[in-house]
C-alpha cells in the first residue's frame, strides 16, 4: 500500500487517476440509484437521444478535472520533481490540496447534476425529481469524499518533508475529527440516505425498492467495515510508535525521532515527541558540559536546587595538587605542548579523585583542589583522600611527564555557593583548605611528594595509617606553630 502510494506521489498521473477513481465511485453511486429506482425502464422510446445528451456534460466535466489534476501536478509537486524541499507556499498549497479538489469536485458535479436531472425528467417517462435529486447528490458528495479521503492519503508520505518546513503551523489545517466525518459519512452516513431516497419513491415496485435496500446495505456494511479499519489503522499505527518512543524516552534512549506522518492531531503529537526528546538531548548535553565543568556532583546539586545561595559548615579532608616547576616548564615548552602534558596529568587527578568519590573542585591554572565529603557526605572521607594521594602521585611519576607536590588537610569548612543572583559558584573556604595548599608547596621537595596533616591521618582507617610514617614537623606559612606531617611508606618497604 505505501508502495503504490508513493508511486501515485510520483507520478505525472497518479493525482489524475485519483481523480478519475473517486469520481467513477460517485458515477457507479449514481448508476446504482437510478437502475434501484427503475430509470432505465422508464427511459422510453427516444433513450437514445437522451443518453447522447446527458453524456456530454460528465464527458466535459471528466475531461476538465483530469486538466486541472494534471495541472495541480504540476503546481503543487513541482519541487518533489525538481529533488528539491518545498516553499513554505508550496507546503502550504500541498497540505489545503486535498480540500481544494474536494470543494472543486462538488463545484464540477453541482451543474452535472442539475442538467442531467432535467434531461431526465424531460426525456423520459421517470418524473419523480425529488428522489433524482438527492440520489444524484448523494452520489456527487460519495465521490467528493472519496477524493478527500484518497487525497489525505496520498500526500501523507509527503507530511514529514513538509513538516520540517512548516514546523508546528502544518498541523492547524486538518484535524482527526475532519477524517472521521468524512470516512462515517462515505461509509455509512451516505449509502444509509440513498437507502431511505429508494425507499421513499413509491412509483417504483416494492420488490425492486426491497432489492436495492438489500443491495446498499450489504455495500455500505463492506466499505464501511473497510473505511473502519482503515481509519483505525491510520490513527493506531502512529500512537503505536509514539507509545514505543516514548518507552524508549522513559529508559534514557533520547536518539528518538518518530516521523511526522500526519497533518492532524497526531502529527502534531509526533512532533511533540520529537520535540521532547529533542528538549531532553538538550537537557542531558547541558548538564554533561555543566558537569564537566564543576563536576557531576555539584551539577546535580544545582540542577536540583529551589533556591539560590546554599551550604553548610561541615569537615572534610583537602587534597591540593600543584605542578613542580610550572612556570619554568611553561617557558621552556611550546604551550600547546605543555597544555596537553597538563591536561593529561589532570585527567589523571579527575580519575583518581572521582574513584575514591571525591569531587575536583577547581582547578587554578596548573594546580588543582579535590574535596572530599562535600558537597555529598563520604564516609571515610580521609581514607579515600589518602588513597587518592596515592595513586596521584604513583601515576603522574610513572608517566614522567610532569613533577607534582600533593597536599592533605583535614578540618571544618564552609562549603556552598558564592557569589550573586546571577552568578553562583560552589567552593570550599576554611583552614583546611589553605593548610593543604600550604603542604602541597612543602611536599614538592620531599622524596615522596605527599604530605599530609596529622589530623587527616588520624581520620583515616587503620590499614590505610599503616601505609604512612612520620615526616616531620615543618612550619607554613600563614599558619602558626609548627605542623605535624606524614608521607607514605614506599611500597617495597
Amino acid at each position: 500500500m505505501n508502495r503504490l502510494v508513493r508511486w501515485a506521489l510520483r507520478s505525472h498521473w497518479g493525482l489524475a487517476l485519483v481523480v478519475i477513481t473517486a469520481n467513477m465511485v460517485g458515477v457507479t453511486a449514481i448508476f446504482l440509484v437510478s437502475w434501484a429506482g427503475g430509470v432505465f425502464t422508464r427511459v422510453g422510446s427516444n433513450w437514445q437521444d437522451a443518453a447522447r445528451l446527458i453524456v456530454i456534460y460528465p464527458a466535459v466535466a471528466f475531461a476538465v478535472g483530469i486538466g486541472l489534476a494534471l495541472y495541480d501536478r504540476r503546481k503543487h509537486l513541482r519541487w518533489l520533481d525538481e529533488g528539491r524541499k518545498p516553499t513554505p507556499q508550496e507546503a502550504r498549497l500541498l497540505i489545503r490540496l486535498p480540500a481544494a479538489i474536494t470543494v472543486r469536485a462538488i463545484v464540477l458535479w453541482s451543474p452535472g447534476i442539475a442538467l442531467t436531472v432535467w434531461m431526465v425528467d424531460r426525456y423520459t417517462e421517470y418524473h419523480n425529481l425529488t428522489v433524482l435529486i438527492a440520489g444524484f447528490a448523494l452520489g456527487a458528495l460519495e465521490s467528493a469524499g472519496a477524493i478527500y479521503l484518497i487525497l489525505d492519503r496520498l500526500i501523507r508520505p509527503a507530511v514529514p518533508i513538509i513538516a520540517a518546513v512548516l514546523g508546528p503551523t502544518v498541523h492547524r489545517s486538518a484535524t482527526v475529527l475532519v477524517r472521521v466525518l468524512v470516512t462515517w459519512a462515505v461509509s455509512s452516513a451516505l449509502p444509509g440516505l440513498i437507502i431511505i431516497v429508494v425507499l421513499s419513491d413509491r412509483t417504483t415496485p416494492a420488490s425492486d425498492r426491497v432489492r436495492a435496500a438489500w443491495m446498499f446495505s450489504i455495500v455500505a456494511l463492506l466499505v464501511g467495515a473497510l473505511a473502519t479499519g482503515l481509519l483505525a489503522r491510520s490513527v493506531a499505527t502512529p500512537m503505536r510508535a509514539m507509545y514505543r518512543a516514548l518507552d524508549r524516552i522513559t529508559r534514557g534512549e533520547l536518539d528518538v525521532r518518530v516521523p511526522v506522518g500526519s497533518a492532524s492531531e497526531i502529527g502534531r503529537l509526533e512532533h511533540s515527541v520529537n520535540e521532547l526528546a529533542a528538549t531532553l538531548r538538550e537537557q542531558a548535553r547541558t548538564q554533561d558540559v555543566f558537569g564537566k565543568h564543576v563536576g557531576s556532583t555539584v551539577a546535580e546539586r544545582a540542577l536540583s536546587s529551589t533556591s539560590g545561595l546554599t551550604g553548610d559548615v561541615r569537615i572534610v579532608s583537602a587534597l591540593f595538587v600543584d605542578v613542580t616547576g610550572s612556570v619554568q616548564l611553561a617557558a621552556e615548552m611550546a604551550p600547546d605542548e605543555f597544555v596537553h602534558k597538563l591536561n593529561r596529568l589532570l585527567a589523571t587527578v579527575v580519575a583518581a579523585t572521582e574513584a575514591n568519590g571525591g569531587l575536583v573542585n577547581k582547578f587554578a591554572g596548573d594546580a588543582a583542589l579535590c574535596i572530599f565529603g562535600a558537597p555529598s557526605l563520604l564516609r571515610d572521607d580521609a581514607t579515600h583522600a589518602l588513597r587518592a594521594a596515592r595513586r596521584i602521585r604513583d601515576e603522574v611519576l610513572a608517566a614522567g611527564e610532569l613533577d607534582v607536590g600533593v597536599g592533605l588537610a583535614r578540618g571544618q569548612v564552609f562549603a556552598g555557593d558564592v557569589g550573586a543572583d546571577t552568578r553562583l559558584e560552589f567552593t570550599v573556604i576554611g583552614a583546611a583548605v589553605n593548610e593543604a595548599a600550604r603542604l602541597t608547596t612543602v611536599a614538592k621537595q620531599t622524596p615522596r611528594r605527599v604530605l599530609v596533616s596529622d589530623a587527616l591521618l588520624q581520620a583515616a582507617a587503620e590499614p590505610e595509617r599503616a601505609r604512612w610514617k612520620r615526616y616531620k614537623d615543618v612550619r607554613l606559612r600563614g599558619i602558626p606553630g609548627r605542623t605535624r606531617t606524614w608521607t607514605d611508606i614506599p611500597a617495597d618497604k
